[in-house]
């Protein structure tokens, strides 16, 4: 047979989940919440995703910022958004969740005539279901005949074109007109009207899942093993049946005498957090297991994984492992039973899961302060304005194409940094004060760096810190707390964090500096998504410094060199050396760019116009040496290899 694009496609809810940034506490004393996709059949599009499958969503989503969100969110997963319908009349769904302990998560659903409670058999593509290795289903999805016809469709379509089947029943009594807003967190209120709907469907399965009172409403029964005979009178499917912290058991055939005698596989002792989105975790292992067609034991193992990493963090799909992830995990075991405090593991959940891929980056950085106060006729209105320019010349040069990127302070350039948000550059904002050594912070900022938290999840955090290896422990132990406070902020505000470290200014440098300062960084515990680095004199130099990169952190986001208001010919050559090694990504050089024109213009003597131009021409100059060498070093690599 031949290959499929798409290995699964999901279908139904999709809402914006805002949950209580607070735990322990009752949903009305929350005080802040953080905003994540959820819906079942969204956050298994994502959690299947994040493992290395190729999955879909059909859904419908508002036309309004939540919908776009949640497109935008999806796509950056990695999921295929095509039947992700937007809807002109209704609203995106809208979840409120806490955590009030292990049993306890209060939720209110705000889904009246929500929008993916319109999707309609028209919503269903057969060309994208026939793409399908799979089509997964979720019980809420036929509890209204508009939606229920439409999950019907794309199930008669995914057995038309030879796609596997399964559902996961999903049972939320409220959202079955069973119980009030307030009630959202239960789980099972016995219906007939309900059982009668389920297994009037059950028999278009290839695998049914659920937890033991979701099989209770589809078998009829509130015992476990009548209930699982009851499902099995009307289909023939294989029966996954969750157990909570007893694991799942599997039933390919007749229901036995006992439930611990179905198929099992390994569970995990962790902490149990947050028993929100554990299920979809779970099914997004088990998808995983099940295409593979990995066998019994082995997919559950998978999804109880999945399921461990859920109940042990923040949030649904947020708490999802990647393939990379979840390999290591099955590989090394539990060390920590909080899964959240395993630094370990939080390390490489963070690398791996991280949005947008930045292959190559060219950054026009003007963030710099001291320098441009510094200068004749300078004020913070007009160093302000200046700023605007050189953003203006930063978007003509990058024309909306991707790989471009700016370095803004938000203390001087605010309005430039504001307008930069949504364009598609790469944005870093400084956070130093600048020529501070020891290292010390914009007093914006906050002592605790608690400033982070109004930052936009696109920005990311950049730290200049002057250092050396002949420094005295006292300055590294002074400069390594500072680094570390604001690393740990930045992580908490879900935050990239560049560090950018010049020892030249410090002292003499040889072929081992740069290396030596980043291997102590990474002692510290400290792992900068990006690193900035002055231009090293030779191939040995950044042989060195790229090794103790990658030794330590091989899922960074890579290496950009600085400027330090070198003439363009000498940065020049320093690209031919650096373009040689992949983990650099390009540069990111400021003065070099902007300097004689901020004298300028600052000063009177040229306008607006041809500040712009003559920024765009500098800078598109230096893009197109960069570009030359990197492509002229794959040239001769490829001639090589």
């Amino acid at each position: 047979m031949m290959a499929k694009p798409l290995d699964v496609i999901t279908i139904g809810r999709s809402s914006v989940d805002l949950y209580g940034a607070q735990v322990g506490g009752r949903l009305e004393d929350m005080a802040s919440f953080r905003k994540y996709i959820g819906g079942s059949p969204t956050n298994m599009a994502a959690g299947t995703a994040r493992l290395g499958l190729k999955s879909a969503l059909i859904t419908r989503v508002g036309d309004e910022h939540m919908g776009r969100f949640i497109r935008e969110e999806l796509a950056k997963e990695g999921v295929d958004v095509r039947g992700v319908k937007t809807d002109p009349e209704r609203l995106t769904a809208l979840v409120l969740l806490g955590i009030r302990d292990e049993k306890q998560f209060p939720l209110i659903f705000y889904r009246t005539d929500c929008a993916d409670m319109a999707l309609c058999e028209d919503d269903i593509d057969e060309a994208l279901i026939a793409e399908s290795r799979s089509v997964v289903a979720t019980g809420t999805h036929l509890s209204h005949p508009r939606t229920e016809a439409a999950v019907l469709k794309a199930l008669r379509l995914a057995r038309k074109h030879g796609a596997r089947t399964a559902l996961d029943i999903d049972y939320r009594p409220n959202l079955w007109g069973l119980a009030g807003h307030g009630a959202g967190e239960s789980r099972y209120i016995e219906s007939a009207a309900v059982t009668t709907k389920l297994q009037s469907h059950l028999n278009l399965f290839d695998l049914i899942v659920g937890t033991e009172e979701e099989f209770h409403i589809a078998g009829g029964s509130a015992d476990t093993l009548a209930a699982l005979r009851g499902v099995r009178a009307v289909s023939s499917a294989t029966l996954v049946c969750k157990r909570g912290a007893q694991g799942a058991v599997v039933f390919a055939g007749a229901i036995p005498a006992t439930l611990d005698a179905g198929e099992r596989g390994p569970g995990f002792p962790i902490e149990v957090f947050n028993v929100l989105g554990a299920g979809d975790g779970f099914m997004s292992g088990l998808i995983k297991g099940w295409l593979e067609d990995a066998p019994w034991p082995r997919a559950l193992e998978y999804a109880n994984a999945c399921g461990a990493f859920a109940v042990s963090r923040h949030g649904c799909t947020p708490a999802y492992p990647s393939a990379v992830e979840l390999a290591f995990f099955l590989q090394r075991g539990v060390t920590q039973r909080a899964l959240r405090k395993d630094q370990e593991l939080e390390q490489l959940h963070w690398s791996t899961n991280r949005h947008g891929e930045w292959p190559h980056v060219r950054i026009f950085a003007f963030d710099h302060r001291l320098q441009l106060e510094e200068m004749e006729g300078a004020t913070a209105e007009k160093i302000g304005a200046f700023k605007e320019l050189c953003l203006a010349a930063a978007l003509r040069v990058a024309k909306g194409q991707s790989g471009y990127g700016i370095l803004c302070d938000s203390r001087l350039g605010r309005d430039a940094l504001y307008t930069a948000s949504g364009t598609g550059l790469w944005i870093g904002r400084p956070v130093e004060w600048p020529g501070s050594r020891p290292l010390s912070l914009e007093p914006e900022l906050g002592p605790d760096c608690g400033g982070l938290e109004e930052w936009p999840l696109e920005n990311v955090v950049k730290v200049l810190c002057f250092c050396h290896p002949d420094d005295s422990e006292e300055m590294w132990a002074e400069q390594i707390a500072v680094l570390t406070r604001l690393f740990q902020a930045a992580r908490r505000n879900r935050l990239e964090f560049l560090l950018e470290v010049i020892p030249s200014k410090v002292g003499p440098v040889d072929e081992n500096t740069t290396a030596d300062i980043i291997r102590r960084v990474y002692r510290a515990s400290v792992f900068p998504d990006w690193w900035k680095l002055e231009t090293l004199k030779t191939e040995r130099a950044w042989a060195k410094a790229c090794t103790a990169v990658s030794e330590n952190d091989s899922h960074t986001r890579g290496i950009v060199m600085l400027g330090l208001d070198a003439p363009e010919e000498e940065l020049s050559e320093g690209f031919r050396i650096a373009a040689a090694f992949p983990l650099v990504k390009g540069f990111a050089v400021g003065r070099t760019i902007f300097g004689q024109v901020a004298r300028d213009w600052l000063a009177g003597r040229i306008g607006n116009d041809d500040a712009v131009e003559a920024m765009a021409q500098r800078y598109q100059r230096l893009c197109t040496v960069w570009d030359k060498a990197r492509l002229h070093t794959n040239t001769r690599s490829g001639a090589h290899s």
